[in-house]
């Protein structure tokens, strides 16, 4: 039985508001139960200097924790003069899988930063993080085409992210703290809207996982993400 009484297959109250952010180009505040990530996409002119003279623009991600977004309060990075190493490999990962659905010449000259930022924690907020930015990304791109700065929108396609795990003996969709902070196996996936999958994070924290747990897990993730996309659908209008 999970905490929440929810079936293996079912997933928390999501939620994708749109139109948060007053002078984001794009923005959307991601709310998966009570995990909630306030997502802006900022379009700035220009690339980062390695990718001058190449015609192509760049997308990219930063993340971060508000100091109460858990049970006690957490120092703010910024105070403590350093990235953890979960932020850096978080941010990266937010980045990446943008870019994966981006064709980055049809951006041109210009880089759009995806900032996300937890409000409220209780497990999978790096997949809320991707689920929420993209939408963030798509209203930004629409924006651009709608002012006439780029003729064609230069996002190929969708993407989303669920975690799984192993919880008392069952494969779980979309686990929360209580469940992440007991499952034998922690997943999270990343997948693009045609069922292609982007990036896979599977760990099996307490013991070794079967490939008959991961083809289950695996099951499930593309159960929610393709719920996950409807609403982002939805979202972006």
């Amino acid at each position: 039985m999970r905490p929440t009484g929810r079936a293996p297959d079912q997933m928390r109250d999501i939620a994708l508001e749109t139109a948060v952010s007053r002078y984001a180009e794009g923005s959307c505040l991601a709310k998966f139960g009570q995990t909630h990530v306030l997502c802006t996409a900022s379009v700035e002119q220009g690339v980062p200097g390695w990718l001058k003279g190449q015609g192509r623009g760049w997308v990219t991600g930063e993340y971060g924790m508000l100091p109460r977004a858990t049970h006690t309060r957490g120092r703010r990075e910024a105070a403590q003069g350093k990235q953890s190493g979960r932020t850096q490999e978080i941010q990266r990962l937010i980045g990446r899988s943008l870019r994966s659905v981006v064709d980055l010449k049809a951006l041109g000259d210009r880089t759009i930063t995806l900032d996300c930022d937890v409000i409220q924690a209780d497990g999978g907020t790096r997949t809320a993080a991707i689920t929420g930015a993209w939408v963030a990304l798509a209203k930004a791109c629409a924006y651009l085409v709608e002012e006439k700065v780029i003729k064609e929108n230069p996002i190929t396609g969708q993407v989303a992210a669920i975690s799984c795990g192993v919880f008392e003996g069952a494969a779980v969709l979309d686990i929360d703290y209580a469940e992440d902070s007991n499952a034998v196996v922690d997943c999270n996936f990343i997948m693009a809207g045609d069922g292609r999958i982007i990036e896979i994070q599977a760990t099996g924290e307490k013991r070794p996982f079967a490939e008959d747990e991961f083809a289950e897990m695996m099951r499930l993730a593309k159960l929610g993400c393709n719920q996950l996309f409807a609403l982002q659908r939805a979202a972006v209008g």
